[in-house]
């Protein structure tokens, strides 16, 4: 895998959606479409799970079935590089033993380590917090 690949987290995902949060949009969707054109980007079965949910029932705006449909083959697809796996599962487990992460966030850095990714995007876990070779970035922080 490349030194510059970086996994990211849904709510990356959710936030190129944003119309009230204008600095989180433009982030996010750089982040986005780096990944898409730069192939740097990953995600994993859990991510686009948990995006089509949110995004199809909880946007201002949810997304119809055919836009849904549309972001999954255009964005979704091609960024998604971690299947669901017994063995993801057992080091998801053996992450949020260790570092006392939840399960579901533990998938995510589980899903991160197993795509090789250096960078984990998210604003829900702890910036600058490493895991290995994995570091936790929020990209909206301020410096």
């Amino acid at each position: 895998m490349s030194d510059n690949s970086y996994f990211l987290d849904t709510n990356i995902l959710v936030y190129s959606f944003d119309n009230k949060n204008l600095r989180e949009r433009d982030i996010a969707r750089n982040l986005v479409s780096d990944a898409l054109n730069n192939g740097n980007g990953r995600i994993s079965y859990q991510v686009i799970q948990e995006f089509l949910s949110v995004s199809t029932r909880k946007f201002e705006t949810p997304l119809s079935t055919s836009d849904a449909q549309i972001y999954l083959r255009t964005v979704l697809e091609p960024l998604c590089e971690v299947y669901s796996s017994a063995t993801l599962f057992h080091q998801a487990l053996e992450i949020a033993n260790r570092w006392r992460y939840s399960f579901y966030d533990s998938l995510i850095i589980a899903a991160a380590i197993s795509a090789g990714c250096n960078i984990l995007y998210s604003e829900d876990m702890q910036h600058s917090h490493s895991i290995g070779n994995l570091k936790v970035v929020n990209p909206f922080r301020e410096p």
